[in-house]
């Protein structure tokens, strides 16, 4: 017995020893020193020795995000001109892609995680700074929103729900999990090449696929960087593998990552049913712009009536949010006052007097029309002020132009854009539904 104990301690010894000479091993991949070490202290202590391991024998993820996030590239192999000139690029705006990686702060976390646990290369999380900064927010001129620039249709085909309470387009758990199984997609449809998956990411799936029988038919090769596509997807994947090559030596190319600990910023909270997000700040002791940033995917002053019945908290705030939810009455969920209708009164001018749009007193009270009878009570939403909600109003009506393409209906643009055909018809003065190619209509919407 004395004699197996003192092989033990020698294996254990040798594994230590090993532990501390070799480099860190690659996050992710599976600590076979640690687990070798772990069961040979087990049967030390079934035989009665005392053991104190060192703390360099325990797993630690790396303390700096930037660590991890380059430990999962995959695609560095890659050399192109057209990387390096993005590389260029990036370098004359001076510190503007420092802050730009900033933003992504709250959200990259969330982001790699869900990346590695499909195990797609960590370049994928770097999509969003190219399509849209790392802002939720983000609005484009065609009408894409959010981290990942999700269209309406497309996002609606990924089970993105968008209607006027919510719009899961700017939602960062939502639509990082929709973008992923679309990139998937494109991935498994491409041949498993992620180049071709994110151009078509960019491009759309058929053009890729157009660009690619083109090439088969005249003898030549099907790689993204043989292809004929649109100048903007030409630019937009040498531009993420770009990104990926100053991340991972940030001191070669003189540019500052900022500084992004590697933990979770945010945890998904379950609350139940519809919660005034004013009523939200204040149980979770945080200034409400704050958590409406967090949660951009709400349109007005509260939560869904009907979900997703959830909210994204800091970290920190989550205990003491959900002990005073545990304790708010129910009828203090939302923050309501009522209003009785006075001989003259008209809806824009009780919405004026409350700092509240006619579209929330509308909305709160099922009105159809502006018609309003004195003597009938209105309920006031009082979180619904026009400024509650800063970043989201900044979009919350988006004027854009369109060009009619031949194939085109009212109907298909009314439903790519999230719109109604009546108000295309109102807004381009359109006295029927007769459209031709090249015509210009004015499209505004309201999210």
């Amino acid at each position: 017995m004395m004699l197996r104990g003192i092989c033990l301690l020698s294996v254990l010894l040798l594994v230590l020893t090993g532990c501390q000479t070799n480099p860190a091993r690659q996050a992710g991949t599976p600590p076979l020193q640690n687990e070798t070490a772990t069961d040979t202290v087990d049967e030390l202590a079934a035989l009665g020795t005392a053991v104190s391991i060192p703390e360099s024998v325990e797993s630690e993820a790396p303390a700096d995000l930037w660590n991890l996030v380059v430990a999962g590239f995959q695609l560095q192999a890659v050399e192109n001109p057209a990387i390096d000139r993005e590389i260029a690029t990036y370098r004359s705006r001076g510190e503007s892609l420092t802050r730009q990686l900033a933003r992504g702060e709250p959200y990259l976390y969330h982001i790699l995680q869900e990346v590695r646990k499909r195990g797609m290369p960590a370049e994928i999380a770097l999509l969003p700074c190219v399509e849209s900064g790392y802002r939720p927010t983000a609005y484009s001129r065609h009408g894409a929103a959010g981290l990942w620039q999700f269209m309406p249709a497309t996002g609606r085909y990924f089970g993105l729900k968008q209607d006027w309470w919510y719009d899961a387009r700017r939602d960062p758990v939502a639509s990082t999990q929709a973008a992923l199984d679309y990139l998937q997609k494109l991935h498994d449809r491409f041949d498993n090449d992620w180049l071709l998956a994110m151009a078509a990411y960019n491009a759309g799936g058929g053009t890729v696929a157009r660009a690619i029988n083109a090439n088969l038919a005249k003898g030549k090769p099907t790689d993204f960087w043989s292809l004929r596509l649109p100048a903007e997807t030409r630019q937009y994947v040498p531009r993420i593998l770009a990104l990926s090559r100053i991340i991972a030596d940030p001191q070669r190319y003189d540019i500052a990552l900022p500084k992004i600990d590697n933990d979770p910023r945010f945890t998904k909270v379950e609350i139940g049913e519809q919660l005034d997000l004013k009523v939200a700040a204040r149980l979770a002791d945080m200034p409400a712009e704050e958590l409406i940033r967090l949660n951009a995917g709400f349109n007005r002053w509260a939560t869904h009536p009907e979900g997703p019945h959830y909210l994204l908290l800091p970290v920190g705030k989550v205990d003491r949010f959900l002990e005073n939810l545990s304790r708010l009455p129910a009828g203090e969920r939302l923050r309501w006052t009522r209003y009785r209708i006075r001989p003259g009164d008209t809806l824009s001018g009780i919405a004026r007097k409350h700092g509240v749009t006619v579209a929330a007193l509308m909305q709160a009270n099922h009105l159809h029309n502006h018609r309003i009878r004195a003597g009938k009570d209105l309920i006031i939403p009082l979180s619904a002020s026009p400024t509650l909600a800063i970043d989201t109003s900044a979009v919350a009506r988006h004027r854009m132009k369109y060009r009619v393409r031949k194939g085109d209906s009212l109907y298909r643009i009314a439903r790519r854009f999230g719109v109604r055909i009546q108000d295309l018809k109102k807004w381009n003065r359109l006295a029927s539904n007769n459209l031709r190619p090249g015509q210009t209509l004015t499209v505004i919407r309201t999210l």
